[in-house]
């Protein structure tokens, strides 16, 4: 179903919203009570490989993974409750401000993780926003690089507030001081924008707090992120490799199929063993965010680093392997290739969660 209403709007034009709240897809996670499908991260996953298969552009990513994900994490309130409840519905865009330089190895992401740079304990750190104390309410700061700040109309920023608290300041997207500049990418098929709060008065019923630990909240959204960018590029690179065993079995080239060559059928079968792989290790992280496993951060790191990079080998060897037409714009393959490099970028590059799994297994 996810792949025959993504088929509609293809890459070339933004999915329907409308759509997509029909189909119950932002309220996948969300509990009966606010009239969710009560699933899990599992379902999501599905949905969020076939948004990779299609290229699709949508913000579904943004607000499923990450806006609804945050307020799962965020203790009730009415204004938690109404905000999930119009997500649900299709009638909100809550847009989590995380930038997508957030990584392993930076003191932010180390920050979020408890500890300051260096590994030693410190202060708790969130995007580079701080709030008041209640009296004054207002809300500084600045991030880059945020996926689908644009777009969103509610955002939630994580933020350090008076008493030293991670929480979540929930802000229109018109709010006075607040601005959002886009950002442009080279990959077409997302939008990023930077976003910058000026003394933003934020309302005392509009700072919502974590049910648990702030900072171990904060953790599991970017391990939410990193897995969600995981199963994007496994689905890119699935459709990559359909595409391109398709075009070797149809192409002739001295009066054969081009497939029908030994070094064509070795570089299919190298790229179907790569895709296997970073399939076992997104459906391994994917068990362990909806077991909430101890192991989830580890889980996620491991994903990431591996089918982002995989994606990019496969879409560069599809390529060439499409010959001459792969480096056309009829091909497609400019748009896969431009998406899987992207997603090797956000939320820590391979090498800094190989890096950030080493630190972790060194120390236990």
């Amino acid at each position: 179903m996810a792949r025959g209403l993504l088929a509609k709007s293809g890459h070339e034009a933004t999915a329907d919203w409308s759509a997509i709240a029909g189909a119950g897809w932002p309220g996948l996670e969300a509990p009966d009570e606010f009239d969710g499908a009560g699933a899990t991260f599992a379902e999501l996953a599905v949905v969020l490989e076939e948004i990779g298969r299609a290229a699709a552009r949508t913000a579904f990513p943004s607000v499923a993974v990450l806006g609804v994900g945050a307020l799962g994490l965020l203790a009730a309130s009415p204004q938690r409750d109404r905000l999930l409840r119009e997500c649900v519905a299709g009638d909100a865009l809550p847009v989590a401000v995380l930038p997508g330089t957030w990584g392993p190895g930076t003191d932010t992401c180390a920050a979020v993780a408890g500890v300051g740079a260096g590994g030693r304990a410190g202060p708790v750190a969130s995007a580079g926003f701080t709030l008041g104390a209640a009296a004054d309410g207002l809300l500084c700061g600045t991030a880059e690089f945020v996926c689908d700040a644009t777009v969103g109309d509610r955002l939630l920023i994580p933020v350090r507030a008076a008493d030293g608290a991670v929480v979540i300041a929930v802000v229109e997207a018109r709010a006075k001081g607040l601005a959002v500049e886009a950002e442009p990418v080279v990959d077409a098929t997302r939008v990023f924008g930077r976003v910058v709060a000026d003394r933003v008065a934020v309302a005392p019923e509009a700072v919502l707090r974590f049910a648990g630990d702030g900072a171990a909240g904060l953790r599991r959204l970017y391990d939410r992120a990193g897995t969600a960018i995981a199963c994007d590029s496994l689905g890119l690179s699935a459709a990559v490799l359909d595409a391109t065993v398709e075009y070797v079995r149809v192409r002739e080239q001295f009066g054969r199929p081009v497939g029908s060559f030994q070094a064509v059928q070795h570089a299919c079968a190298d790229m179907l063993v790569q895709v296997s792989v970073a399939r076992q290790l997104v459906t391994a992280a994917v068990r362990a965010e909806v077991a909430r496993a101890p192991d989830a951060s580890v889980a996620a790191s491991m994903a990431k680093a591996y089918a982002t990079e995989v994606a990019v080998r496969v879409a560069g060897k599809a390529m060439q392997l499409h010959g001459g037409i792969g480096y056309t714009w009829e091909s497609g393959m400019h748009v896969y290739l431009k998406r899987a490099t992207l997603n090797r970028s956000l939320f820590g590059t391979p090498s800094a969660h190989r890096a950030e799994l080493a630190r972790r297994f060194r120390r236990g």
